[in-house]
Parts: structure tokens; C-alpha cells; sequence
């Protein structure tokens, strides 16, 4: 059994032209689903350094982080994927952030375990997206205001 901790993630809101770049996975053969880039804080590493490492290893770009705009816990014995997540328990800092106009994002170097790729997804067609958290479309959708919003524990 998987040991049981709370797990700081970092998440990074990039959009370009009213589209949303997505990281796509697929696990065992699945329908793919789509995560916004980054992943876990490493000991040592600011939430910002995360963020900034974990895009340039999974989306190939620089990231310039421009303020915290979510916070969202998740407690995987709560949710849709029990069965396989019951021992996660992770808070994530979701980040609004820009890239150069010139910059490419492609599959980066270190891509997480069953990363296929990546996308820009129109943002009004992003609640056609089997896109995690869910809790997040409808504030994506809408401009974001300033401050941060608790999106509690959500999927």
C-alpha cells in the first residue's frame, strides 16, 4: 500500500488567444484526460521554483509566474477514483502564468508517467474535455478576478 502524506503540487494556468495549454494522459489503454503542466514540490524548492521546473520537464517552456490564482485540495478517498487514489492527499498552488509570445511548447524532456502529449484547447470547449479538476472549468471560463479562490477538495 501506497504510504499516506500530503503532497504539495503546483499547478501552472497558461492561455494563448483564448486557449488553454493542457497536458494529455492516458493510463492503461483509457480514454485520455487532460491536467493543467506541473506536479509535485521537491524538498528544498520554493512552490514558484516547482512550478517553473515541473512546465520546463513536462511543456518544454519557460514559464514567468504572474500570481496564485487557485488553491484546491485533493483527497483521493473522496472522489471518482477511489479505488486506485483512497492514499493521496495532495494541495495544489495553481498559478496563473504566461510563456514568450515566440515560445513552442512541446513534450519536454522528463514528461510525466503517462503523458501523451499536449494541446491548447479553446477555453469555451473546455467543459467538453474530460478535464481534472473539474472544479476549475467554470472559473477558467470566466475572466479571473483578482484574489485567490478555495476550490476545496474537488475533482
Amino acid at each position: 500500500m501506497a504510504k499516506k502524506r500530503v503532497r504539495n503540487s503546483c499547478k501552472a494556468i497558461i492561455i494563448r488567444d483564448g486557449k488553454l495549454l493542457v497536458q494529455v494522459n492516458q493510463e492503461d489503454g483509457g480514454e485520455p484526460w487532460m491536467i493543467l503542466p506541473g506536479g509535485g514540490q521537491h524538498h528544498g524548492e520554493t512552490i514558484i521554483e516547482a512550478v517553473q521546473r515541473e512546465c520546463m520537464e513536462e511543456i518544454a517552456v519557460e514559464v514567468h509566474v504572474k500570481g496564485l490564482r487557485f488553491m484546491r485540495e485533493y483527497i483521493g478517498a473522496h472522489h471518482e477514483f477511489a479505488d486506485t487514489d483512497s492514499h493521496r492527499h495532495q494541495f495544489e498552488f495553481i498559478f496563473a502564468c504566461t510563456i514568450a509570445d515566440d515560445a513552442e511548447p512541446r513534450e519536454g524532456e522528463v514528461p510525466d508517467d503517462g503523458q501523451i502529449g499536449i494541446e491548447w484547447i479553446p477555453l469555451e470547449e473546455l467543459d467538453r474535455h474530460s478535464f481534472y479538476p473539474k472544479a476549475l472549468v467554470p472559473h477558467l471560463q470566466r475572466p479571473i478576478l483578482d484574489g485567490v479562490i478555495y476550490l476545496g477538495d474537488a475533482n
